[in-house]
């Protein structure tokens, strides 16, 4: 499908919807992401979620319960479960016309968030801007930690990267990375940008490199101004019929709030993410954002991540809702 023929919903809705699996994280509380926002809204906007309809994507965080089955890639199977929920209620709200905005719980959910957005529009190439101090680039050929948040691009990318092997999977890790994968890769990797990324092992850097994936560090952004870099990034992917965006709050220096799972120093901060994102949900080329990590049992100021990532929600919102 070529840009020339996409054809625009004439009433832009916005969706919220809450994929609230922690499993790919290696700490707990992800899951309190959402909760952590509507705290924050009772103190500066009380009634932002009054008549904001949520759609639930059921969660499968009991298996915390229970020791992971494989070192690996820790909960792959009910990870892959998270996906196809994931992908179906994307896909949904994307067949009425409407926009995704997803807050998630760790990571690995923006893996089901890529497949649910190409399964709504297979025709269409899609470009991905990930916010984030991580590449989450991993597999589970490669990880250190076996923690799926650090995979979903490679699996919307359908990369295994055998070629930094760090050990070789089993069998039941296989297929479940398979599933994840799907039957062929949801994006290019020239169509993929990152923003922020600053904390990042050897395999992912040799992948990046490989490849030529681009990334806007925090002082090149700081340098150039967010809304330039975001100007540039959207133009950049020109030949993309949509494009998604993925803003984790690890993004955010580690000074905001340690009320995430693996803050780095060193980040954005809100000010500079409020015209990242505002101006890059300002174009009508992004169909889809997702806020994602944010995790109050690890915040000791409060709720000060929350109250942070909630600001950012409040601003782009509007915007969105502008483009009608």
């Amino acid at each position: 499908m070529t840009k020339g023929m996409r054809i625009l919903p004439l009433c832009l809705m916005i969706q919220l919807i809450s994929a609230l699996s922690e499993l790919g994280a290696g700490t707990r509380g992800s899951s309190l992401g959402l909760e952590a926002l509507m705290f924050a809204s009772l103190k500066e906007n009380p009634s932002f979620f009054e008549n904001r309809r949520v759609i639930d994507v059921p969660v499968n965080n009991k298996a915390l319960f229970h020791n992971p089955e494989n070192k690996r890639a820790k909960y792959i199977h009910d990870i892959a479960e998270m996906y196809d929920r994931s992908s179906q209620t994307i896909q949904k709200v994307m067949s009425n016309g409407d926009f995704p905005l997803v807050i998630s719980g760790d990571h690995s959910n923006g893996g089901g968030t890529i497949a649910g957005i190409k399964a709504s529009h297979p025709n269409w190439r899609w470009g991905v801007i990930w916010i984030d101090a991580h590449a989450d680039l991993h597999s589970p050929y490669t990880s250190p930690s076996g923690n799926l948040h650090g995979m979903p691009l490679a699996t919307a990318l359908s990369e295994d990267n055998k070629e930094c092997l760090v050990d070789m999977p089993n069998d039941s890790v296989v297929e479940g990375w398979n599933r994840l994968k799907g039957d062929q890769p949801r994006i290019l990797h020239s169509d993929l940008r990152f923003v922020a990324v600053r904390d990042t092992e050897k395999p992912e850097d040799e992948l990046m490199a490989r490849h030529g994936i681009p990334n806007i560090t925090v002082d090149s952004l700081r340098e150039q101004g967010a809304e330039y870099v975001a100007q540039q990034l959207i133009a950049s992917l020109s030949d993309c019929d949509a494009i998604y965006v993925s803003f984790d709050v690890d993004s955010m220096d580690s000074s905001i709030s340690v009320g995430t799972g693996t803050p780095v120093s060193h980040g954005l901060t809100i000010e500079e993410s409020r015209k990242l994102l505002t101006t890059l949900v300002s174009s009508d080329q992004v169909k889809a954002l997702e806020f994602t990590e944010i995790n109050p049992l690890l915040d000791d100021k409060g709720n000060a991540m929350g109250e942070a990532a909630f600001s950012l929600l409040a601003s782009v919102i509007p915007v969105i809702e502008s483009r009608n």
